[in-house]
């Protein structure tokens, strides 16, 4: 039996990115790939991203994350998600520890993430410094300015979408700056096609913002692992740091998602900030049937 049945989980959202928080600190048990697309397939368990806490592994953290996508892929990065850790960290009567600030650092593949509560339910997380040389993104050959770089999907003559600006914000995203509404454009086709795109190695997430003021963004996500997903914290950091870097905007604005709004600045330290919701849904424990016979890292 897998050692996560009957183990407790919170079901959350970040706006609209739906959560699920699993709290394993105290004890050795690692998530299998098998065993995250379990709880992703599971209706009452669906996630968009899996955040599982574990016991911090250096001095001066609280805790260390791993994210699993729905495909049972691990990414370096989740705002969103991170944001809900954090609300289960302080808030949870389950998950809570006596915390003497309302502050958190906490450990991901993609580095050290602060994060701070705002409000009752809202978070500001420090998403680091966004990364723009080619191998850092990476891409799989060389591109002197990834403001924007040579790819277009569609006729030639004629593309649908083309020249993305590449930024990576703990994971790879590639954004599409179009002219009209990004509803229009047909995500859950193209997406699939570009976040496997040869370009990308580690595959990308892939996004397509209008830019609508001097202070406002309109933002749709197919994500890397995910697919189409009503919020992505991380690409609507790399979607206000590429637009400032076309100077088609300034240094924060307001990402208009389709599961709601998220605040991002971006400081004079290079550092990005992204300032959102959380809400929680439900608590529940994974049923035992629902994981699979073998060890699951298939």
């Amino acid at each position: 039996m897998s050692e996560l049945a009957h183990r407790r989980f919170l079901k959350m959202h970040g706006a609209g990115n739906r959560i699920v928080v699993l709290d394993l600190r105290g004890t050795s048990v690692q998530v299998t790939a098998g065993e995250a697309r379990a709880i992703a397939a599971d209706p009452r368990s669906a996630f968009d991203q899996l955040m599982v806490i574990h016991d911090a592994r250096n001095p001066g953290t609280d805790a260390s994350l791993r994210i699993y996508n729905t495909d049972g892929s691990e990414s370096g990065a989740c705002g969103n998600g991170t944001r809900c850790v954090a609300y289960a960290m302080f808030d949870d009567p389950a998950m809570a520890r006596p915390a003497e600030s309302g502050r958190l650092t906490l450990e991901t593949r993609g580095g050290l993430v602060s994060v701070k509560r705002v409000a009752e339910r809202s978070f500001t997380v420090d998403m680091g410094r966004p990364r723009f040389a080619w191998a850092e993104i990476p891409l799989a050959e060389p591109f002197q300015d990834t403001r924007r770089i040579e790819l277009q999907i569609g006729p030639i003559d004629d593309p649908v979408l083309h020249s993305p600006s590449v930024v990576n914000m703990g994971n790879p995203h590639a954004v599409f700056f179009v002219d009209r509404d990004p509803e229009t454009y047909d995500l859950a086709r193209i997406g699939p096609m570009l976040e496997n795109h040869p370009v990308f190695p580690e595959r990308a997430n892939i996004s397509v913002a209008q830019v609508l003021g001097p202070d406002r963004i309109k933002l749709r996500v197919w994500e890397r692992g995910a697919g189409l997903t009503l919020a992505c914290g991380t690409a609507a950091c790399a979607t206000l740091v590429a637009a400032a870097r076309l100077r088609m905007i300034g240094r924060g604005a307001t990402v208009s998602l389709p599961g709601g709004d998220l605040v991002i600045e971006w400081r004079a330290d290079d550092h990005v900030l992204m300032t959102g919701p959380v809400a929680l849904e439900w608590d529940g424990t994974f049923p035992p049937e629902i994981f699979p016979a073998d060890d699951g890292a298939a």
